[in-house]
């Protein structure tokens, strides 16, 4: 039982702020009905994003509504606020966060408690290229992967409309850097739906299309094993996907991918997937970080010499005790996190009631990755999947740990309807700007209609 009433603020509402806040919720049920504990989550969006979704969403394979889970439904004995931290002061148990509402007035809150989860994940690791922050595209949130989705079928219209080569080409060349999960997961889907839609197209095939990727190192998906990484770069090539190792953007102006090998791709497509980077609120708190911005953290998930904070997932440098050699580091990798999460929960419960602290200690039990419909490499325990079995094995384990039982159905159902049914190839674009068709008729500028005036009216 908790002596006295306490505040525990969870910054984030990724896998580590849902999930601890999830079980949190569920082990001090009776302390939060009796009013002796309070939850608040503070995250920028309402809702976890189940990022291993996140190529079939892109692909169309699953609705963008099914790969988030709204926290307020499932968090119903906390208290959610929409915003973000942006300044934490632990030494006065002290955040400092923007909403919607003091944007509107330019100021900030204050949120006071007694324990403090900070996992605010991370960001997109980013590089100085040249024309990157005009012409790149993310792949980390559902709005990209659904962007990414629309803007692929529109270069493919873009495409069959034209008589100018040069347009036509930069349209059908789709260049993504970083050979990691992100970047072959979202390639493999992508190419496949493309290489479906060109069906639908009278002056397009499959083989207009030049689908490249590009990777630093000297191979692909490391997590999978140097193997698998090869099988998969083998099969990559087959569809006629061109793999550049050892290989850098230089440049992306004037939409022209400058390559470290000397190659010039003119492409209206550049997709981002090059690593992630520790969210930069750690940088504005007064708690240690490690050498790669990450906060130091004991194998409790306590923050390293600090009482009352704890952290796990892409924000947090774990030690691994399982590792063989002294100083490893836990991967920041979904598996661990959401694993990670549960002894959080469980440790600041403890914490509270004055019991022991959980040590955690998790083997990494293996990878998954697909390479789009019926295709993918595995490596589970030692043992090494290919294809079929391996694509099969990527959906049921993402199955199994997708949030809630709703969740898992509705994607359940979806994966067997687009097994019975069509890809659906529909570009909603238009969606991103939805107020411009209104603006050009207020405006009177509409290009079918000269005869509106400037007022509007005709």
């Amino acid at each position: 039982m908790v002596k006295q009433r306490a505040r525990i603020l969870v910054v984030g509402g990724g896998y580590v702020g849902m999930y601890t806040a999830l079980r949190l919720q569920h082990r001090m049920r009776p302390e939060i009905a009796r009013g002796g504990l309070e939850i608040t989550v503070v995250t920028p969006d309402p809702y976890m994003t189940y990022q291993p979704f996140l190529p079939e969403a892109a692909a169309g394979a699953i609705s963008p509504r099914h790969v988030v889970v709204p926290l307020r439904r499932v968090l119903g004995r906390c208290r959610v606020i929409t915003g973000e931290v942006t300044r934490i002061e632990h030494a006065r148990r002290t955040a400092h966060l923007t909403t919607p509402a003091t944007q509107e007035k330019g100021g900030t809150e204050t949120l006071t408690y007694d324990e403090l989860v900070l996992a605010p994940g991370s960001v997109s690791r980013t590089l100085p290229v040249p024309g990157l922050v005009d012409y790149g595209i993310g792949f980390k949130t559902v709005e990209e992967a659904i962007g990414l989705r629309n803007h692929v079928i529109e270069q493919m219209d873009i495409a069959s409309s034209t008589r100018d080569p040069a347009i036509r080409d930069a349209a059908l060349t789709f260049v993504f850097v970083g050979g990691g999960y992100a970047g072959v997961e979202a390639l493999g889907e992508l190419e496949d739906m493309a290489r479906y839609a060109a069906r639908y197209y009278h002056n397009l095939t499959p083989e207009d299309m030049k689908w490249i990727l590009v990777e630093a190192s000297d191979r692909i998906l490391p997590e999978v094993g140097e193997e698998m990484g090869r099988y998969a770069l083998t099969q990559l090539r087959r569809r006629n996907i061109q793999v550049l190792l050892r290989t850098r953007l230089e440049s992306c102006a004037d939409r022209v991918a400058v390559l470290s090998d000397g190659q010039r791709l003119p492409t209206r497509t550049l997709v981002w997937t090059a690593g992630v980077r520790p969210h930069p609120l750690l940088a504005a708190t007064d708690l240690p970080r490690d050498d790669r911005g990450r906060l130091k953290c004991t194998a409790q998930l306590t923050v390293e010499g600090v009482e009352h904070a704890w952290s796990a997932g892409d924000a947090a440098a774990v030690p691994d005790v399982t590792a063989a050699g002294p100083g490893a580091l836990t991967a920041p990798t979904a598996q661990h996190a959401v694993r990670q999460a549960k002894v959080l929960a469980d440790n600041i419960a403890h914490a509270l009631r004055g019991e022991p602290l959980r040590t955690y200690a998790h083997r990494y039990a293996g990878s998954v990755a697909s390479l789009g419909l019926h295709k993918g490499v595995a490596l589970i325990r030692g043992h090494r999947l290919i294809g079929y079995p391996a694509w099969f094995m990527h959906r049921a384990y993402h199955l199994s740990r997708v949030p809630t039982v709703n969740r898992k159905a509705r994607v359940l159902a979806e994966w067997t309807l687009a097994g019975l049914f069509k890809r659906e190839i529909v570009s909603l674009g238009s969606l991103e700007h939805p107020r411009a068709e209104f603006e050009l008729a207020v405006r009177g500028k509409h290009p079918l209609d000269p005869h509106i005036n400037p007022k509007g009216s005709s």
